[in-house]
């Protein structure tokens, strides 16, 4: 009994700095839950971790645009051309997902966390909190990065905002807290989409899902909160995070070559 409340307390934690990380920079949940639910949680099947995650993150996700939804730095015409766009490209690469080797999976997810990690320290800077430039022009571009991201998110099953920032701020050239506002939509309906394949594969973990949720729930107020506090004073929030994704990357890395 008592290892079994260990185990659920671990959940819980582990879920903390998943909804942390959203609520302050609109992404990377997935990029720390699926390390988290196999390597500290001990999930044994990449697919059930990936699918569990997707849904985890997509709760999280509606949880921290409450929060920012509040403080008004949400784009809602935005979202609304970029989820929809994402969302189908979410669905076609889960389909894709499901049919890969978990571990290799996992192998490619490290690989691509370090591309991210270099793109985002590449194209760092210092926005405020000024309106964001947002004109019918620009639709096309922007459902093009939502189809990207989409598909690239049920892929590898995360909420893929960790792109949808940088793609919103090229697009529309909005600030930082507007694309971390924004992005949110777009993870929650990606994260929704990828969760829906994978449950009619059977790879939801319920009860897992369940304490990583109130977990992340837990992260994402106080994420919402810093996000907003941030912006007004500049930081260095891009290149922590940046160092967070090479540290989990190469420690993927490692693991992935051990099982292959």
């Amino acid at each position: 009994m008592q290892t079994n409340m260990s185990h659920v307390a671990l959940e819980i934690l582990s879920g903390v700095p998943v909804g942390f990380t959203l609520g302050l920079i609109g992404g990377g949940g997935s990029i720390l839950a699926v390390p988290l639910m196999v390597y500290l949680v001990g999930v044994k099947d990449p697919h059930v971790a990936i699918g569990t995650s997707a849904l985890a993150v997509a709760v999280n996700a509606l949880a921290g645009l409450v929060q920012h939804a509040r403080s008004g730095t949400v784009q809602w015409r935005c979202a609304a051309v970029f989820a929809p766009c994402g969302m189908i490209g979410a669905i076609g690469g889960a389909w894709l997902g499901k049919a890969m080797d978990g571990q290799r999976l996992l192998l490619l997810f490290a690989f691509l966390m370090i591309g991210v990690g270099v793109t985002m320290l590449r194209g760092r800077r210092e926005t405020d909190c000024e309106k964001t430039s947002y004109a019918p022009k620009n639709i096309v571009k922007i459902a093009s990065f939502g189809a990207g991201t989409g598909l690239l998110s049920g892929f590898f099953g995360i909420g893929g905002g960790f792109l949808i920032v940088p793609g919103l701020m090229a697009s529309t050239h909005m600030p930082i807290i507007n694309a971390v506002s924004t992005s949110l939509v777009a993870v929650a309906a990606f994260g929704l989409s990828a969760a829906l394949s994978y449950l009619l594969s059977g790879y939801i973990d319920w009860g897992l899902a369940t304490f990583f949720i109130l977990g992340g729930i837990i992260g994402t107020y106080s994420g919402s909160y810093c996000a907003r506090v941030l912006c007004k004073k500049g930081c260095h929030l891009t290149t922590i995070f940046s160092s967070i994704i090479f540290t989990v990357a190469v420690y993927m890395i490692w693991r992935g070559f051990q099982t292959l």
